[in-house]
């Protein structure tokens, strides 16, 4: 006769087997893995619990890219890509800009103007006969959005109002702020200002001789393979879990082989006759040292950790001990401040900054990439890497439908289709999570 009453040992096993099962399912595998098999298997678990990380995006954009190929075969030519990369770089950093304050459940609608704002002031030291140092107009285009994103923090937290009303005035206000400053820097220049310097202008015009760009990404990736070794050889050594060597040395070589591709691509020439153009951009080394400090400052800080903590639950944060209206207005200075670097690229990118600069749209375009990338809306989950990941995908959206001949029309529906079907995926995760 069968019966379904467990004994205390076959209880125990069960609640110990279910317990490894939520802790495959919600823990990093790197974290619990003793090898690659192990690695995988986690993951796989993970995938199926709805914990499928960047996976989805970047199949997405796979997806992109293999259709715009197939309609047009110049899409994957070495000048497209490297247009694709100076278009999509404002976008990412725009996007990265946006996470900060999305980790926390926030959102921030005035940097499309204050980075705006940020540049004039830039330009406007930069102007002949007698320009400023360069170092010192990027420190003004830098602090004057940082600043402006953390007084919007310090009303956020000390009056307790909805960040979305308060950015939307912010956003109001920079606007009026940039139409009465670009008045006092051009007066004559019709709402618009040029950039007067060769070094900020390279950032997107210029680039990485061929030999210097293998240099650089040689540099980087050995760097990093440093830094990952001797961080797992510190934790092991602490008897702290650590992601199996082969894992680590996967990771390494999938980073190596990702800085190889984008070396090739650079080298090629895409000059047009008997011009030739070679080289990585240095816009993508500059969002490259971007991505690496915020990635480590949310991942190897106290900070990091806090804003992470207060997005998933703000009370419990609280109770921790956590001085959550400070870190809040951290994390709002540094989105203002990340826009200030997108602000001096866009210009850089136009070669100047106008009073019609679309910055509604573009800070739109920025919760797109964030959103689109795995960061939540509710706040607690994202990274870096995931804007980064969005930014590109909007910006391939748009660089094959203008390749295509395509108008506006087409390029904000797909936009609007891919942020819809991120959110939804968002939406889900998290309620498959809730029920789990």
């Amino acid at each position: 006769m069968s019966t379904d009453i467990q004994g205390p040992n076959e209880a125990a096993e069960s609640a110990e087997s279910e317990d490894t099962s939520a802790e495959a399912a919600l823990a990093a595998p790197e974290v619990i893995a003793s090898s690659l098999g192990e690695y995988l298997k986690i993951w796989f678990s993970r995938v199926r619990n709805g914990e499928s990380g960047a996976l989805p995006v970047i199949l997405g954009l796979v997806a992109i890219v293999v259709y715009f190929q197939v309609r047009n075969s110049l899409f994957l030519s070495a000048g497209n890509l490297v247009n694709l990369i100076t278009q999509a770089a404002w976008i990412v950093l725009l996007g990265m800009a946006e996470v900060f304050v999305l980790l926390l459940g926030e959102i921030d609608l005035s940097i499309g103007y204050t980075s705006a704002l940020g540049a004039v002031f830039t330009c406007w030291l930069l102007l002949p006969p007698n320009p400023a140092p360069w170092p010192l107009a990027v420190l003004v285009g830098l602090a004057v959005p940082a600043l402006f994103s953390a007084i919007e923090g310090v009303i956020v937290t000390r009056l307790r109002l909805p960040s979305f009303v308060v950015t939307l005035a912010g956003q109001l206000m920079a606007l009026g702020l940039l139409l009465e400053v670009m008045q006092a820097a051009a007066p004559n220049g019709g709402g618009s200002i040029r950039l007067y310097n060769n070094v900020l202008s390279n950032i997107e015009g210029g680039a990485l001789s061929p030999l210097a760009s293998w240099i650089v990404t040689a540099a980087a990736v050995v760097l990093a393979s440093v830094a990952f070794l001797v961080r797992d050889s510190r934790r092991r050594a602490s008897n702290l879990t650590a992601p199996p060597l082969s894992v680590t040395l996967l990771k390494i070589a999938a980073m190596a082989v990702a800085g190889v591709v984008v070396v090739l691509i650079g080298n090629t020439n895409r000059g047009v006759g008997v011009t030739v153009v070679r080289g990585v951009p240095w816009v993508v080394l500059l969002v490259l040292v971007v991505l690496v400090a915020w990635s480590w400052l949310l991942s190897r800080t106290r900070f990091g950790r806090y804003i992470y903590a207060i997005g998933g639950n703000a009370e419990a944060a609280r109770r921790a001990g956590i001085n959550l209206s400070r870190i809040r207005v951290l994390a709002f200075l540094l989105c203002g401040l990340t826009a200030g670097i997108m602000g001096i690229v866009y210009t850089s990118y136009l070669g100047s900054i106008s009073t019609g600069v679309p910055g509604g749209n573009n800070v739109l375009y920025a919760v797109a990439a964030a959103v689109i990338g795995g960061t939540s809306l509710f706040g607690g989950r994202g990274k870096m890497i995931g804007a980064v990941l969005g930014g590109l995908i909007v910006a391939v959206i748009y660089n094959g439908l203008e390749l295509l001949g395509l108008g506006a029309a087409p390029q904000y529906i797909w936009t609007a289709v891919v942020l819809l079907a991120a959110v939804t995926v968002d939406t889900l995760a998290r309620r498959s999570q809730s029920n789990a």
